[in-house]
C-alpha cells in the first residue's frame, strides 16, 4: 500500500514505520495518524511479523501534533471530530510495537513514544510535553502515561513547566529502555523487535495483555488476568513445542498455533 507521510519496510521479523513529515519535523497530522494505524494494522495482521518498530528521523521522532490543524476550532469541533480518537489504534495493536526515538518527541510525539511497549532513544533524544505553552494540556494520554512512567512528583514538572528530559535522564527515570549514539540507535532497535519477534507469538500476546492489565487493574485482578493466560497457554501447540524442546535441549520452531 501507498502511503504519503509515512514509509513502511520490513526487516526480518521486524515491521519498520517511518513517519515522514521531515518539513514539518514529523509534526502528528490526522492523515499521517490514519495512515500509522493503516500500517499496524497490516502488521498485526502479517504473521511473518514479529513485532514492530516506529521511528521518524535522526532530528525528530515527531515535534508534536499539528497545531494548524487545531488551531481555530472550538470545543465542539474537536469533540465531533474527536480528533486523537484513531490514535488510540496504537494501543491496540496485540504485537509488541517499540518506538525508536531521536531528536524531538515533543507533545504528541512523546505521547506516541509513550503509547508503545517499549523505547529505544538515541542519545540526542529529548522528551517532554510542552502544551502548557500553547495554553492547553496534554490530550492523547500524556497526564495519565507519564506520571505510571516517571512518577506524579517529576510528571508535574514536565507538563505543568515544560521541563525537557534528555535521553539519559529518560532512561534513569524509566521512561525508555536503551540509549544508544544515534547512527546506531535504529539498528539496535531493529535488533531488540527481531528478537523479541521471534519469540512464541500467542505467549507474546498475552504476555503483552498481562503486563499491560497491570496499569488498570488491582494486583488481585491482575493476578487472575495472569493466571488465566498462562492456563490458556497450554491449549497451544507452541507450549507443547517449547516444552519439548526444552526437555530435549533443542531449538523450538514456533507455529503461532
Amino acid at each position: 500500500m501507498a502511503y504519503e507521510f509515512i514509509i513502511t519496510e520490513v526487516h526480518d521479523r521486524a515491521g519498520l514505520i517511518r513517519l515522514n513529515r521531515p518539513q514539518a519535523l514529523n509534526a502528528l497530522n490526522s492523515s499521517l495518524m490514519a495512515e500509522l494505524g493503516n500500517a499496524l494494522l497490516a502488521f498485526d495482521a502479517d504473521a511473518q511479523i514479529g513485532a514492530v518498530v516506529i521511528t521518524g528521523s535522526d532530528r525528530a521522532f515527531a515535534a508534536g501534533a499539528d497545531i494548524k490543524e487545531m488551531a481555530d476550532a472550538s470545543a465542539v469541533d474537536m469533540l465531533r471530530s474527536d480528533l486523537i480518537g484513531p490514535w488510540d489504534i496504537v494501543t491496540t495493536i496485540k504485537k509488541p510495537v517499540m518506538a525508536a526515538v531521536s531528536g524531538f518527541a515533543l507533545g504528541g510525539g512523546c505521547e506516541l513514544a509513550m503509547m508503545c511497549d517499549m523505547i529505544v532513544a538515541s542519545e540526542t533524544a529529548v522528551f517532554g510535553q510542552p502544551e502548557i505553552n500553547l495554553g492547553v494540556i496534554p490530550g492523547a494520554g500524556g497526564t495519565q502515561r507519564l506520571v505510571r512512567a516517571v512518577g506524579k512528583a517529576l510528571a508535574m514538572e514536565i507538563i505543568l513547566n515544560d521541563r525537557r528530559l534528555t535521553a539519559e535522564e529518560a532512561y534513569r527515570f524509566g521512561l525508555v529502555n536503551r540509549v544508544y549514539p544515534v547512527d546506531s540507535y535504529l539498528e539496535e532497535a531493529l535488533n531488540l523487535a527481531n528478537s523479541i519477534g521471534a519469540r512464541a507469538p500467542i505467549a507474546l500476546q498475552l504476555a503483552k495483555e498481562s503486563i499491560n492489565k497491570a496499569f488498570e487493574m488491582t494486583l488481585t485482578e491482575g493476578l487472575v488476568i495472569e493466571r488465566r493466560n498462562f492456563y490458556f497457554l497450554f491449549a497451544s501447540e507452541d507450549q507443547k513445542e517449547g516444552m519439548d524442546a526444552f526437555v530435549n535441549k533443542r531449538q523450538p520452531q514456533w507455529k503461532g498455533k
